[in-house]
């Protein structure tokens, strides 16, 4: 009897052990990529890098080009425009690319970039001047834009507009 509860146990301690070792392997590996980037860089640098990201976005959106946004935007993007309609990444470089929009200015300002690991939250205001069927639009808007850091450099994720009435004056 006590052969086969030695068994036994023997038999759960060896089934146990390579979780409890891949564990503490993942464990390590958490600790050394810690220990190694402690800040994955240095915060203001990357801080900035975003903040030109923003201003290359309105760039792009100024001249109907949707590189800028193949190149920096994540294949799995998923945005809400300013009148709420959802798109995608291909969705979001076709409103870009539209012909029915003629940028006169598009410029990105009060843009704040808050930086926590390897992800980052940038928010701006959009204000634009462009011509849409013949006839002359000033808006402005408030955008948010999610990032993640990735081997390639910083990808948006996600991204939110919010069209701002001609009265945002108030205080609430």
């Amino acid at each position: 009897m006590i052969k086969i509860t030695g068994m036994v146990a023997l038999a759960i301690g060896l089934l146990l052990a390579p979780s409890w070792q891949s564990q503490e392997t993942w464990r390590d590996a958490c600790i050394q990529r810690c220990v190694a980037q402690p800040m994955h860089g240095d915060l203001e640098v990357q801080r900035q890098e975003i903040v030109s990201l923003e201003r290359e976005a309105a760039r792009a959106i100024q001249l109907n080009n949707g590189t800028y946004f193949q190149r920096v935007y994540s294949d799995d993007f998923a945005g809400t425009l300013s009148h709420g309609q959802q798109v995608n990444k291909t969705q979001w470089i076709d409103v870009i690319q539209s012909p029915a929009v003629k940028y006169e200015s598009f410029n990105a300002s009060e843009i704040n970039v808050r930086v926590f690991q390897e992800t980052a939250v940038a928010t701006c205001l959009w204000s634009s001047r462009s011509v849409i069927k013949g006839q002359h639009v000033s808006i402005q808007i408030r955008a948010v834009h999610v990032y993640v850091d990735t081997p390639r450099g910083w990808h948006v994720i996600s991204g939110q507009a919010t069209n701002l009435p001609p009265d945002v004056q108030q205080p609430l």
